[in-house]
């Protein structure tokens, strides 16, 4: 096996998932020393950091501004899926026309934040996003069509008493005898801005992708000032009943904002220091369907990682009794798999 095979083996076993907490280069070399199988030098494994860490394939990511370097959170799906978020070259928070080179970079970066800053503030409500990343990897502009960037749970049965997030039994049954589901799902869609240009587009994209779900909503970073986008969304708004929200993010204050995996791993009250940041504002509210066509999920399973790993999230839910996040849920499923395949190796290298 060799070096680069070895340390994407090592490192996600070594590196903190926090860049608040990222290890220096000269310490890491250390810790990598130890569990790797010949010797290297120091300039080599370092020179192999630096290269791994522009690789969004690779574990290990740099601290974006300071000495350091993190587990990557970010992987060529969710970059792929964040370019979802600006339209071919029009939005002013993607850079303008014709993005190109550091354009690129800096406009992904916004829209990572973006997502994540999202994704904080609906957990902070109470709401259990779930965020769809694999579908955009391939066949994207189809998917942009059938497939929300969020898909975000509001359990009726959660317990807010309780730490563990259990949902309440008695009212679980309630539901049960009554036909009626214990949650309600928004598909969401995500946009860094809207204009005359991509404003009718990115509704019915939201339209297209939510016919399933209980809500359609689209989320957009920056604020919409625009007395006549303002009249056509509530229009579209009161026909269809897509809502949209926009959050006051312009590309100044996202350029600001800490990297993605940091907002990712802030504590409540350090996040609560970033949403004074925010100034909602929502031009129309959904039209909330009392059903859900669960049907649709399963189907889509068949054919689409993130439906599946959507359907096997909410049923683990429903079956424990308990609102577990959506990340906590996947992280589990992640080491579980890693778990199972070291425990086949060393079953193979005793035989």
């Amino acid at each position: 096996m060799n070096l680069r095979d070895q340390l994407k083996e090592i490192l996600p076993d070594i590196l903190p998932r926090n860049p608040a907490q990222s290890i220096k280069g000269t310490e890491l070399i250390e810790m990598v020393k130890d569990k790797l199988k010949q010797d290297y030098s120091d300039a080599t494994l370092r020179y192999h950091f630096s290269i791994m860490s522009c690789d969004p394939s690779s574990p290990i990511a740099k601290v974006e501004h300071g000495q350091g370097y993190y587990l990557r959170s970010s992987t060529i799906h969710s970059l792929n899926s964040a370019r979802n978020f600006f339209g071919e070259g029009s939005d002013a928070l993607a850079g303008g026309a014709g993005l190109t080179g550091a354009s690129v970079d800096v406009a992904l970066s916004r829209a990572n934040k973006f997502r994540a800053m999202v994704q904080r503030y609906l957990e902070a409500a109470g709401q259990f996003p779930f965020t769809f990343e694999q579908s955009f990897s391939n066949d994207a502009q189809a998917n942009r069509w059938r497939v929300p960037d969020l898909a975000v749970v509001d359990w009726l049965t959660d317990d807010p008493r309780s730490e563990s997030r259990q949902l309440e039994r008695e009212k679980m049954d309630v539901f049960r005898r009554v036909g009626q589901s214990p949650m309600r799902i928004a598909s969401t869609k995500l946009k860094l801005e809207l204009n005359h240009g991509n404003l009718r587009e990115s509704l019915f994209q939201c339209l297209s992708a939510s016919e399933w779900a209980n809500t359609g909503e689209l989320i957009v970073a920056a604020s919409i000032d625009d007395p006549a986008m303002i009249e056509e969304i509530r229009t579209f708004a009161s026909k269809f009943g897509v809502g949209v929200i926009s959050f006051g993010l312009d590309a100044e204050t996202l350029d600001d904002l800490p990297e993605a995996a940091v907002i990712d791993n802030l504590q409540l009250r350090e996040f609560e220091a970033l949403q004074g940041l925010l100034e909602v504002r929502r031009y129309a509210a959904p039209t909330q369907k009392d059903f859900c066509d669960w049907s649709h999920v399963s189907q889509a399973a068949h054919q689409n990682a993130d439906f599946a790993t959507f359907e096997k999230w909410v049923s683990r839910s429903l079956i424990d009794e308990r609102s577990i996040s959506a990340r906590e849920f996947i992280e589990q499923e992640r080491s579980a798999s890693e778990g199972s395949a070291k425990r086949s190796v060393q079953r193979e290298y005793v035989a």
